[in-house]
């Protein structure tokens, strides 16, 4: 039995920034009114023709797997979570295989939404413990902005979300002192349709009703989400599966060093900080920069924390993250 690590990380947001007052010029909304509910100041979008999911993912991927020194050639598997592919079908795990110029490597995608990544590395932690692989390659990648409504009318849903991407590479690691510790994951289906996106889908509406009908006031393709439940939800299940996490390693809320929690809202994660008493130097959030990137915003959040000399070795860093299915998780980390 072996334990992984994060052996490089890297990320990739587009350079086209919008700021909340760039939004409240095509609806109507403002700084003060989003920053309020949630924390966000401004996002990146991106500019059509320049970037797509796979293409920002690639580029997260080449700067985790440099920082790795892990050899391309030496990549085992892929892991691309996400909730935003370039098509319906194919995935974008098996276009990242053939742009990266990756071995015939398996290549799997994974459509938990905000919880992604934590799903993505929960998987890549147990084939490397089992000894299957040595080196997978872990990608949190999203463009929303080209399927939000950006109109007053979508408002409540369109200012929270930013497009970009994260990548961790996870390699072996024989000291079972270090790494990750233990991954923690739930669902509950029963909730589903409080945060979703209906169509296109086989099971109600799919691309040929949505033609046929040719509504303008059809809103079951854009994303819709019950605000007020979802955070109730939201900061009840984070604190569980942190609890979790900490139980299962026997350790103390007073020996995490750094918390990443998904960045969905800033005041989600400001009272979970405040629940467990942990002080600014031991959250990291960045959503005021990028907004809410679902399955990437956990590998970007990390990247720029280690970047910045936040997360060190030997500290205690603790990912969580909930979202839409309803989903949730947490890793527990050595680093």
């Amino acid at each position: 039995m072996f334990h992984s690590k994060i052996s490089g990380l890297g990320y990739y947001v587009p350079n086209n920034v919008v700021t909340n007052d760039d939004l409240s010029k095509i609806m109507d909304t403002n700084d003060e009114w989003i920053q309020e509910r949630t924390g966000i100041q401004e996002r990146r979008h991106i500019i059509r023709g320049e970037d797509t999911t796979t293409s920002m993912g690639v580029k997260a991927a080449e700067i985790a797997i440099e920082r790795s020194g892990v050899a391309k050639e030496d990549i085992d598997f892929v892991i691309f979570a996400t909730l935003s592919p370039d098509y319906y079908f194919p995935g974008p795990g098996v276009l990242v295989q053939r742009d990266l110029g990756l071995r015939t490597v398996g290549a799997l995608d994974v459509r938990n939404q905000c919880s992604g990544f934590v799903y993505a590395i929960s998987i890549a932690d147990q084939y490397i413990k089992t000894g299957m692989y040595k080196n997978v390659l872990v990608i949190g990648s999203e463009l929303h902005s080209t399927g939000l409504d950006m109109t007053t009318r979508g408002r409540g849903v369109s200012v929270i979300f930013g497009d970009g991407a994260g990548a961790a590479v996870l390699s072996r690691e024989e000291d079972l002192t270090k790494g990750i510790l233990s991954t923690h994951l739930h669902s509950e289906g029963q909730h589903a349709e409080e945060l979703s996106l209906i169509a296109p889908g086989m099971g109600k509406r799919w691309v040929t009703d949505i033609i046929a009908d040719n509504d303008p006031n059809d809103e079951s393709y854009y994303p819709y989400m019950n605000g007020q439940f979802v955070f109730k939800n939201a900061v009840v299940r984070f604190s569980e599966v942190i609890n979790e996490g900490l139980q299962a390693n026997n350790l103390q809320v007073s020996d995490i060093n750094m918390l990443v929690p998904h960045q969905a809202n800033l005041r989600i994660s400001q009272f979970i900080q405040q629940k467990f008493r942990l002080t600014d130097d031991q959250v990291f959030n960045n959503i005021q920069k990028y907004g809410n990137t679902t399955a990437a915003s956990i590998p970007i959040a990390l990247t720029e924390a280690w970047e910045q000399g936040k997360i060190k070795s030997g500290d205690l860093v603790v990912l969580a993250a909930f979202g839409s299915g309803f989903t949730w998780g947490s890793v527990i980390i050595r680093w």
